[in-house]
This record gives structure tokens, sequence and C-alpha cells, in this order.
């Protein structure tokens, strides 16, 4: 019953931390605004780090 349950807690913390590693989160529109997506945080060319921000 113990190594059920280990197994099952494996799962469930790499199936989260591949819910966490996806890409863009899109959001639905409010009726008057664009529809945005959040683009998540990187690392660029020269090892600078570009913060995450809402793209139109």
């Amino acid at each position: 019953m113990r190594r059920l349950m280990l197994i099952g807690l494996g799962l469930a913390v790499m199936f989260s931390a591949s819910l966490s590693l996806t890409g863009c989160v899109v959001v639905a529109p409010r009726p008057h605004y664009a529809a945005r997506a959040w683009v998540p945080g990187y690392w660029a060319p020269g090892s600078v780090w570009v913060s995450g921000h809402w793209r139109a």
C-alpha cells in the first residue's frame, strides 16, 4: 500500500511539474478587450533575463 501511495504521489508531482512548464497561457478575452496571452520569462542571448509579460 505504501508503494502504491508513493507511485501516486510521484505521478502527481510529475504531472504538476509538466503543467508548470507549459508555454503561453491564453486568457479568455473580456467583451471590450482584445485577446491577450501571458508570455513567461526566459533567458535571452547574452545571459539577459526577460521577465514575463502580457502580449496582445
